[in-house]
């Protein structure tokens, strides 16, 4: 007879011969929860395959995972309050900045990241399948001049933040305050993006100032809530989207760790975007200046049926949340604003927020107390092939409906928003070329309002010039080494 041994810590380990019955105290747990089924290929399984699904069960909190599928199904198809379109006093609109007041919150943001205020939060669990890569998408490279990794392009983006935020109060006498960078990957990306950033020796940052953590996984399930078996061994599982953060955030203490630091905010933003703009000064003095606890980025809607998520108000008076494209019907989503001729919800979200590390903690525990994900219907492979069934996720814009206040900030689509997300080819949107001529027209526009020329052999619409961001964050500092030059597109400007 086999033997099932217990430890001091509560796990069980399987000793000898494959005939022995599944742990007792383990079936029980799984029985209380209706997740029994999950050893019903048990008398098949070879002793070390019976110690892999025992394993595999322990490491699953399962109080915490019956809690959230039972939260979650009951959740479907409950009355949600009624949509409104977001008040225009929660938006700072393009057109109604002034320069005083963009000068002013450059300042004020700069200041607060030469004082050590800022942190910024990445969301890289993605891999570029679609891209038609198997590496994490940070890794990918959309054909720029220099030819820069998305992780690159934002490290060194970071570099120049700080540079620009040690001249703001030195003077240019030297001495910064390093911005420390929180990088979430998933199991599937973790490995590769870490040894991405030490084969490049971390683009030029400090190696202590770069933290890499893994966002967690849950087991996927079918309609009724039982957990789908990938083998008879192993439970399905998938990550739980990038919303996982917050809960990665506080099981990880690394919101203890932003504390300890001097964080008072939290740059979050997705991998995907060639034009972000990380640990943006301006941004972040317009959302100290507000004195709100969150904020976002948000660009027009290009065309009623664009599939995007967009801001809208929960109730009358209620809190900001954004409503997936798929949640809208066909008047909401071509809803005209009678006094200004423009769509009522307009406000897309394109994964570019701001939060207070206060309120960071508060998103982290009333997630976890309300235990609500969104559930959203795959093929999941399987013992029996690839199945219909549930995963469960969720997403960073859940913050919102827990924040008292939250305020929303325009940006031009061609200057902040050239996502990475479709595999190129001479039509495709939100692909690697689309976002490179994005790049290479914006910093074309730098150039020649820096005073520069621009010469070029192919039609200039199909090309443009890279300035590196350590030479210039927003177009700014750039008349020393462009004005009266001639630049060949394309091109890398540097130093």
């Amino acid at each position: 007879m086999g033997e099932i041994t217990s430890s001091s810590d509560g796990s069980v380990t399987i000793s000898s011969s494959s005939s022995s019955p599944p742990p007792q105290g383990l079936l029980e747990r799984l029985k209380h929860y209706g997740q029994e089924h999950v050893f019903s290929l048990w008398d098949e399984l070879s002793i070390q395959d019976k110690d892999l699904l025992v394993r595999d069960i322990q490491n699953l909190d399962l109080p915490r995972i019956d809690q959230i599928i039972r939260c979650s199904l009951q959740s479907q198809g409950l009355p949600v309050p009624t949509i409104e379109p977001v008040p225009e006093t929660s938006v700072s609109s393009v057109d109604a900045r002034t320069l005083e007041e963009r000068e002013r919150w450059w300042k004020m943001g700069l200041k607060a990241i030469s004082e050590g205020k800022l942190a910024v939060l990445l969301l890289a669990g993605g891999q570029g399948t679609r891209l038609g890569s198997p590496d994490p998408k940070g890794c990918f490279n959309i054909g720029l001049p220099s030819g820069k990794s998305l992780f690159q392009l934002q490290a060194e983006r970071i570099l120049c933040a700080q540079k620009l935020a040690a001249q703001s109060v030195n003077e240019g006498s030297g001495g910064f305050v390093a911005i420390h960078w929180y990088i979430m990957t998933s199991p599937m990306t973790d490995d590769a993006t870490s040894k991405f950033f030490e084969s490049r020796k971390y683009f030029g940052l400090e190696v202590d100032q770069v933290t890499f953590f893994q966002q967690g996984t849950i087991p996927c399930v079918s309609k009724d809530g039982r957990f789908i078996m990938e083998s008879p061994s192993k439970v399905a599982k998938s990550p739980d989207g990038n919303g996982g953060v917050y809960s990665a955030l506080k099981t990880l203490r690394l919101l203890e760790d932003m504390a300890m630091r001097g964080v008072k905010y939290v740059d979050c933003y997705g991998v995907d975007n060639a034009l972000v703009r990380v640990a943006g000064p301006t941004f972040l003095g317009y959302f100290i200046d507000k004195g709100v606890v969150s904020a976002a980025k948000v660009v027009r809607k290009a065309y009623p049926q664009e599939k995007v998520g967009v801001f809208v108000q929960r109730g009358k008076g209620g809190p900001l949340a954004v409503v997936e494209y798929s949640e809208m019907d066909q008047s909401m989503t071509s809803a005209i604003d009678q006094e200004t001729a423009r769509l009522r919800y307009c406000w897309s979200n394109v994964c570019l927020h701001m939060f207070t590390l206060d309120f960071l903690n508060q998103v982290a525990n009333g997630l976890e107390k309300d235990s609500i994900y969104h559930l959203a219907e795959k093929k999941i492979a399987s013992i029996h092939g690839d199945i219909m069934g549930l995963k469960l996720e969720q997403f960073i814009f859940d913050a919102f409906t827990y924040a008292p206040s939250t305020a929303l900030f325009e940006v031009i689509r061609e200057e902040e928003f050239a996502p990475v997300k479709n595999a190129g080819g001479t039509s495709a949107n939100d692909s690697p070329d689309s976002a490179r001529l994005l790049v290479l027209r914006l910093h074309s526009r730098w150039v020649v309002a820096a005073g520069g020329f621009l010469t070029h052999s192919i039609p200039l619409h199909a090309t443009g010039v890279e300035i590196s961001p350590l030479c210039s964050y927003a177009g700014e500092n750039l008349e020393a080494i462009c004005r009266g030059r001639t630049f060949h597109a394309p091109c890398e400007i540097t130093f």
